[in-house]
């Protein structure tokens, strides 16, 4: 893709001014607001290592690669995020070392070992100009406010892409689904999981969007 200067983007959803800023844009003063998102929003995956979301915070705060991860903000903090890559890029860039610190020896060597094997293994069909949207969460506190409807509409306006993909939504996350159904995303891909009414689901789907050739925010 290629590299454009991005502007800061106001909208308005359901009478909250949302502002849409790239993770690196906003600055290492960020960092630990966003991962705390990012982990609070995501804690039940987290369990195997941690319930304390504090832990598990200054465990992956160095870890997070900023200018893949977009930043709701609602008065200025963080109230919701999404990640965005293609090809090969990955999320995330994690230390053996640090995540031991925080975590111990045999819960950190799991969540090492998980980071690496699933968090930051490309998807299938991955590919550059495909743009794959993910971990889209919003804080408990903004929830219902329209903040994943900012951070979606910002993204799927972004110049250089034309298709984008959400992969592996529970099928029983009726608000996400229904999201991003509004948006224009159709179910493209649905795959079922061992175990996964054990916790709470059927199956993993997928969606995607293609657009039209010329959508999307122009460069400036």
């Amino acid at each position: 893709m290629d590299e454009v200067d991005e502007v800061d983007e106001v909208d308005e959803v359901d009478g909250t001014m949302v502002v849409v800023e790239r993770g690196d844009e906003l600055g290492e003063g960020y960092r630990r607001r966003i991962t705390e998102v990012y982990v609070r929003s995501f804690a039940e995956d987290f369990v195997a290592f941690s319930r304390d979301t504090g832990r598990l915070a200054d465990a992956f705060e160095h870890m997070l690669l900023l200018d893949r991860f977009y930043v709701a903000l609602v008065d200025g903090e963080p109230a919701g995020l999404a990640s965005l890559t293609e090809g090969g890029q990955s999320l995330f860039a994690p230390r053996w070392r640090e995540i031991r610190r925080h975590l111990g020896l045999a819960r950190g060597l799991l969540a090492y070992v998980v980071i690496r094997g699933w968090f930051m293994r490309a998807s299938a069909g991955a590919r550059p100009g495909l743009a794959e949207i993910g971990f889209v969460a919003t804080e408990p506190a903004h929830q219902g406010r329209g903040v994943a409807t900012a951070l979606l509409r910002h993204l799927v306006a972004l110049p250089g892409y034309r298709e984008y993909v959400l992969e592996d939504i529970k099928d029983t996350n009726a608000p996400a689904l229904g999201l991003y159904a509004r948006l224009g995303f159709t179910v493209h891909k649905r795959r079922k999981v061992r175990f996964a009414r054990r916790a709470g689901f059927t199956e993993l789907v997928s969606m995607r969007l293609v657009q039209d050739q010329g959508a999307g925010r122009r460069p400036r």
